[in-house]
This record gives C-alpha cells, structure tokens and sequence, in this order.
C-alpha cells in the first residue's frame, strides 16, 4: 500500500461546535454534509484517486486541496474524519503510455504514484486513511462482482472478447446525481471512456465490469475468469470495503458527476443493498490557454514543475485557494505571484512586534469555510488582519500565534 506524510496538525487549538454545509450535486443545494452537532460519529469521506501515468497538474492538486478542506473543517468542528481513496493503477491510459515509452507499466505507476504522493505532502495535504491501488483491491473487486453475478445483475457478451457489463436498464435512481436525459448520457458515456455502441449490449449505457483477459495485456483470476476490472465498479468496491455503505461524501472533479460517480453510486447499492452516499460534492475544473486542463490533452501545469521552479508550496497552495472550489477557472502565472506576495505578508505579519485582536478574523474564516469551503473570501479576511496587525502601535497577546495555527490547522498553510 502507497501513503504518504500528513502534516503535523497544531495541538490544542481549540474547537466549535456547527456544521460544514456543501454544495450536493444531486440535491443542486447547499446542505449540511456530514455529522451534525450532537451526532458522535466519523464522518466518511472517499474521493477517486488519479490514474498514474503522468504528474500531478494543477487540475488534480485543486480537487485534492478542495477535500482537504473539507477534512480540515470537519476536524475543526471536532469530528473524527475517515478518508478513503483509490489509484487506479491498471487502465487504458496507462497502458497505452507504458506501451508508448517502453516502459514497465507497474513501474509506470508506481513512478507517477510516488510523484504524486510527494506532491501531495509538499502541497500538505492531509493522508487518506486507506489509500488502495486497484491492484492491491482485487479481492475486494471480486467480491463485489460475486455479487452482483450470483443475483444476475451483469451479463456476459457473446463475442470474442466475452467481457461482463453490469446491467442499468429501468434502475430507479439512475440519473438523478448527473441530472442529463438520455441522449446527454449516452453522449458523456462516449466521451469518457464508455462504449455506447459496442455490438451485443442490452443497453448502451451499461458499463463494463470485467474485461476477459487479452494478449499483451495484464491479467488475474476472478469469479469471472481471468481478466481485468472495469474502472467503476473499482471505485464502488473500495469505497463500500473501506468505508462501509451511507458515506457522508463521494468526492472528485466535476468532469467524474457521469459517467463515473453515477455509475459508482448505482453498483455500489447493488451488490450492498444500500444507498451509497448521503452526498456528491465536486470540485471545478482547471483551465489552460482556454481548454480545461487534461493528461490526455497535454497541456499542463504540473505541480512539480512549480516546484522545480522552486515555488514554495505553500504560495502554490494560496493560489489554488484563491479560487472557489465550484468556479472553473484559468489558470495564469501571474496568481502564483500574487499567492506569493500574500505568503509574505501573512509570515511578516504573524513575525511582527504588534498586532491586533485575531477573534473576530478567526471567527468569520471558520464562517466561511463552513459556508460552502469560501476561501477564497477567508483568505481575503487575513489579508485584512495582517495588514491591520502590521499599522497597529501595539500587541495583542497570543494573537499571532492564534493566527498562525489557524492558517496553519485550518487553511493548511505554514506561515509560523
């Protein structure tokens, strides 16, 4: 199993009761997510992983640092946080790019994993509690598909291939997280990796379970016979195995919401038997050059460019935090030096003689943040306090500490 370091959080600092309410794709509200006050229970988190065969861009470290937020403010409020996520570690793409390069593919993704992880302990964002390679899942995999084949809800294609599709046709339900008609599903099912007009389907949107095994390709044994997993069904069966079924939150970029999230949510209550999440939360997307930033596209930023450029993380942090998770945005160089320039003035601040009162900024940032993760706003409010600290004629005790683990437990961002 792959992990990474989590940050040391500050101790002692002091939590408030409330709750985080986020924007659920399915209900197209904001509504309280996860434990409430009174309620003495983890709140359950998964977010689907990266498929390593390239560096992390800046598209993933926003949906990544977008739920580390969420982390971050159930834990402010005192909740003990479960997090689950996944990589899939064999996929098209993947072997594509290791048959492209001639390179291994598990060493492929085992590179790309390892960057990725080391960018997310620059970037310090917090460890998912299970963090599974779809290879290391296959038995969970195959319990899940023993399932559904023992209660007949896939079926397998007469053809060469003799692959199993896991049948959607009249589920209830289905739809009601993508919010698309059918002619809008069946052209997102294409665009993103499905196969809408494969020759033997019962339906064009069932989507693939288990691809029998081909030559030149990785393979293992499975209830179903030797072969691969398809890249719903991975998500589901590790989601449900880690986290149990009823998570507080399913999590990703907004380009997953179909067919991906929809389809996770709809295998996963059929082998459990149960609803899969109380909520779907997805973060915007990144843009370059007025395209939406993409490893299939190649236009990148990545993260460990930034840092090859020596960036300091934490000002790469300011500037993805500067944007509201549910507003596509376009990236331009020009906000790493502005996150910057506010990094300078948060540590100059918080490194200062004098200081005013940090109360009242401290309790408007929690606000924010538990209105719908706003913070791009919260950052604007210790801009106001440092700038306010740095004309003021004397100290206010404990204030810059107070100030300095805020940014620091709350925002994520070392500025002590």
């Amino acid at each position: 199993m792959h992990s990474w370091k989590s940050p040391a959080l500050p101790s002692g600092q002091e939590t408030v009761p409330g709750e985080l309410r986020l924007f659920d794709t399915v209900e197209q509200a904001v509504v309280p997510v996860g434990p409430g006050p009174g309620e003495d229970r983890p709140a359950t988190m998964y977010v689907c992983g990266i498929t390593p065969y390239d560096a992390t861009h800046l598209g993933h470290a926003f949906t990544y640092l977008t739920f580390d937020l969420v982390n971050r403010v159930w834990r402010d409020l005192g909740v003990e946080v479960r997090y689950s996520q996944n990589v899939t570690d064999v996929d098209d793409p993947l072997l594509e790019r290791a048959g492209l390069t001639g390179v291994d593919w598990q060493d492929l993704a085992a590179d790309q994993t390892a960057l990725f992880t080391s960018d997310m302990e620059a970037l310090r964002i917090l460890a998912p509690d299970s963090f599974l390679t779809v290879t290391e899942a296959l038995p969970l995999i195959d319990d899940a598909m023993s399932v559904l084949h023992s209660t007949h809800q896939i079926y397998q294609l007469d053809d060469c291939g003799a692959d199993w599709y896991f049948s959607f046709d009249g589920r209830p339900g289905f739809g009601r997280e993508s919010h698309l008609d059918g002619a809008e599903m069946l052209a997102s099912f294409a665009d993103h990796g499905g196969d809408p007009d494969r020759v033997g389907k019962k339906h064009p949107l069932d989507a693939l379970v288990w691809r029998q095994a081909r030559d030149n390709e990785p393979w293992w044994e499975s209830v179903l016979g030797p072969g691969r997993p398809g890249w719903h069904l991975e998500c589901a069966a590790i989601a449900c195995s880690t986290l149990g079924t009823g998570i507080d939150l399913q999590g990703g970029g907004s380009d997953l919401i179909f067919p991906h999230h929809e389809m996770c949510a709809i295998q996963a209550q059929a082998f459990t038997g149960l609803p899969f999440a109380r909520a779907f939360v997805h973060s915007a997307m990144v843009w370059l050059d007025g395209e939406k930033m993409s490893k299939s596209k190649g236009n990148l930023v990545t993260v460990s460019d930034l840092l090859g450029q020596r960036a300091d993380p934490m000002a790469i942090r300011l500037a993805l935090l500067g944007h509201h998770y549910r507003a596509d945005w376009q990236w331009h160089p020009e906000f790493l030096a502005q996150a910057t320039r506010r990094l300078d003035l948060w540590r100059e601040a918080v490194h200062a003689v004098t200081s005013v009162d940090a109360g009242p900024a401290i309790a408007e940032v929690r606000d924010l943040l538990r209105d719908d993760l706003r913070a791009d706003r919260a950052l604007e409010v210790i801009d106001a306090w440092a700038v306010a600290s740095l004309a003021a004629e004397e100290d206010h005790p404990g204030a810059r500490q107070q100030m300095a683990d805020l940014a620091d437990g709350l925002l994520g961002v070392g500025i002590a």
